[in-house]
């Protein structure tokens, strides 16, 4: 084995990439910046919850996500921590962004699902763990606000089974709840974590350990908790799933940890035996075959396009998940989907609002490019001349649509460009009536909010102001025919519209769900698709 692949192995083995999932306010951001603070990256975390503070969350950069306290794009965060790089996707909590977390999830080789102690597994969570299942990727659980008062834990262990269909094994159990919170047991160490005070959150917390039996532990739990603990674990024992580490990684069983991001309890148990148990990056599937990240040829593929990350400079950048051989700066690679060499200069890596340029970068990394207007969302990159093309990004149907016009004709140029690029984003998609002009565009959405993060961006980035008209529709299928689609013999009830997409494809758009069956009772030959592949 030559160096350079000796190198290039070491560096998959100690890469960690994985997706942060949840339902708002169930407090991923807050996660997501202790994580950062174990792996050195901030020294402080920011208030999340104040909208008036002067800092914010480190991973919330765009303007909108100031002003509203949410997060509404992903962002993507790197650190390093006992010798694992590892790679934060922080995705949008707000359902009305879910198609951003979708598109992330492509990219991600494992999920961290955070649930709140107190509502359990929500809606958001349940149409997130879908994409996760559909991928087959690892689902480490991550029940949080302990420090408050919330449901019984085996509630919460039979909530995640019964409304996501996944079994549970918990790593660690939770000693009280509420103000009586005192830290953890680890099943797999059986050591017991107490936690000390913690800064309010803002710094690393200290812990104590030691084992069941030892007497200054009972003496600090106290009779009550201890003799609730052990019986706790008894029952675990003898009723729960027994630990599988072939399930964990094939996504049938997901390991649970039970904390506090706030305060900084559960955390630094959750992430170090995380980083031991959560795979590095694996072979990825592609038109000739899966692609081995240890192979000396260079490839990934854009998962996601952002426009506008720096005001000053307009700049647009396109994220590049790794999946094979070694990125270095300045090298020149192969655009498969455009058939063109392309230079990759200035590579960048994120925290937040910061950025580094790269010098080099391996499988499992995510990287910025500067995108000059030739990206699109599954596009493949690599050094080698084959065509080699990672399995597409799908697209997601929209549940809300409206026509978009701008007030002032003299700005259609913006406006049209404004619209354009936001739907390569993938923030939106766009479609039109055949035979009608630019000026009426139909925008569908994934949530209504998109439409506002819509009209502020082109307000904002474009100087576009733009007029909006709700359309009734909250079901879009894409038809499918044998042959050429032909919109005269295709037979349509009234509350339906026929538009295409940016492919010019052929697109339906109906306002009730029983009007699918409708459809295709009516063509016997059509099939209608909920999900459509990007060419």
């Amino acid at each position: 084995m030559s160096d350079m692949n000796a190198m290039l192995q070491e560096n998959v083995k100690k890469r960690r990439t994985f997706a942060i999932i949840s339902h708002p306010d169930a407090g991923k951001t807050t996660l997501t910046e202790k994580l950062l603070l174990y792996g050195g990256a901030i020294r402080e975390a920011g208030s999340v919850k104040s909208r008036r503070a002067a800092k914010h969350a480190v991973s919330d950069w765009m303007e909108i996500e100031k002003q509203r306290g949410i997060s509404v794009t992903s962002s993507v965060l790197q650190f390093e921590y006992n010798g694992y790089c590892v790679n934060i996707l922080d995705t949008p909590g707000h359902q009305d962004f879910s198609e951003d977390t979708y598109r992330t999830l492509m990219a991600a080789d494992s999920a961290v699902m955070v649930v709140d102690s107190n509502k359990g597994v929500e809606d958001q969570t349940k149409k997130l763990f879908k994409v996760c299942k559909m991928r087959g990727i690892p689902i480490f659980t991550f029940i949080n606000k302990l420090d408050r008062e919330g449901r019984d834990p085996f509630e919460l262990l039979e909530d995640i089974e019964k409304n996501l269909g996944i079994h549970s094994v918990p790593i660690n159990w939770p000693i009280g709840s509420g103000k009586d919170f005192k830290g953890v047991y680890n099943r797999q160490t059986k050591m017991i974590e107490l936690f000390g005070e913690s800064s309010h959150g803002k710094a690393v917390g200290t812990s104590v350990t030691g084992d069941l039996d030892n007497p200054e532990i009972a003496a600090l739990l106290g009779n009550a908790l201890h003799k609730k603990l052990s019986e706790d674990l008894e029952l675990l024992d003898i009723a729960g799933d027994e630990y599988d580490l072939e399930k964990i990684l094939t996504g049938q069983l997901t390991p649970v940890f039970f904390g506090s991001a706030l305060t900084n309890f559960g955390v630094r148990p959750f992430l170090e035996t995380y980083l031991e148990v959560s795979p590095p990056p694996a072979a990825r599937s592609s038109n000739l075959g899966p692609v081995d990240p240890v192979s000396d040829n260079f490839s990934g593929f854009i998962f996601k396009i952002q426009a506008n990350m720096n005001p000053n400079h307009r700049d647009r950048i396109a994220f590049l998940r790794i999946c094979s051989g070694k990125f270095e700066k300045g090298m020149t690679v192969n655009h498969v989907q455009k058939n063109k060499k392309v230079t990759l200069s200035q590579p960048q890596q994120f925290l937040a609002q910061d950025r580094v340029i790269v010098e080099d970068a391996y499988p499992g990394d995510i990287i910025g490019i500067h995108d000059p207007g030739i990206f699109n969302i599954g596009d493949t990159l690599c050094q080698d001349k084959s065509q080699l093309k990672y399995d597409g990004i799908p697209m997601f149907a929209p549940e809300h649509f409206a026509k978009i016009y701008t007030k002032n004709a003299l700005k259609r140029k913006q406006f049209v460009k404004g619209i354009s690029q936001l739907s390569e984003e993938g923030s939106i998609q766009v479609f039109r009536r055949p035979n009608v002009g630019v000026e009426e565009l139909i925008i569908g959405v994934v949530g209504v909010l998109q439409f506002e993060v819509l009209e502020y961006r082109l307000l904002n980035e474009y100087g576009v102001e733009v007029q909006r008209q709700p359309l009734p529709y909250r079901y879009i299928r894409w038809i499918k025919t044998d042959g050429p689609f032909d919109k005269k013999a295709f037979s349509l009830p009234m509350d339906t519209l026929i538009v295409e997409d940016e492919y010019e494809h052929p697109v339906i758009l109906m306002q009730n769900e029983w009007t699918i069956q409708q459809v295709l009772d009516r063509n016997k030959s059509a099939r209608l698709e909920e999900i459509a592949e990007r060419e």
